[in-house]
């Protein structure tokens, strides 16, 4: 007796399967594309429309009752920026980086050639405040950002974010994300030192 399978001949797999399979090989081609840019990619990097152009002139009240020499520390006024270096850096208590970089900001601020500015990013009065005892104050002016919409003039992402003023009121550097060991050395100080130079 013979077996009827044996008989018949074997089918070939249909080029169906490979239709039905290539929407999620794309799929996955394309998030492993995406997954590679975000993991090489630098934020730090990312291009400014604000480089060259004047700084926001928006005004920013104080941060209420937070002293320097028993003086209420004045807010952020976009005049200022004129005939002198600033750094400007966006920050939160809540802003986990924020927390890191700031022994950083303290010792940058020892550069009296430098002004220090802080933008408080949607924070509380109290909140700021017990920040900067906690850390130490290396703002000449701490403007407060309450509900976000000056820093979106500056076109901050996220905090914190660091921008260097010329002495012509422009912004001149922009650095996204926390200052660190490495890049304040290898790159803030230098953009620092640029603008210095400029006439």
């Amino acid at each position: 007796m013979s077996d009827s399978n044996a008989a018949q001949p074997q089918r070939r797999p249909s080029n169906r399967s490979w239709l039905v399979a290539l929407p999620l090989i794309a799929f996955i081609a394309l998030a492993g594309l995406f997954w590679f840019r975000l993991g090489t990619g630098d934020p730090a990097r990312i291009p400014s429309a604000l480089i060259g152009r004047p700084a926001p002139q928006t005004q920013l009240p104080p941060l209420d009752g937070l002293l320097a020499n028993g003086a209420q520390v004045p807010g952020l006024d976009p005049a200022a920026f004129k005939g002198q270096v600033s750094v400007v850096n966006v920050w939160a208590s809540w802003c986990v980086p924020c927390h890191e970089e700031a022994p950083l900001l303290l010792k940058l601020a020892q550069d009296k050639r430098i002004r220090i500015v802080g933008i408080n990013y949607k924070d509380s009065t109290d909140n700021a405040r017990r920040f900067l005892g906690r850390y130490g104050n290396p703002f000449a002016a701490v403007g407060a950002d309450v509900n976000g919409r000056a820093s979106i003039e500056w076109g901050v992402y996220g905090v914190p974010e660091t921008f260097v003023i010329g002495r012509d009121g422009a912004i001149a550097y922009k650095l996204i994300g926390a200052i660190t060991p490495e890049n304040i050395d290898g790159v803030l100080k230098a953009e620092i030192e640029k603008a210095l130079r400029a006439p």
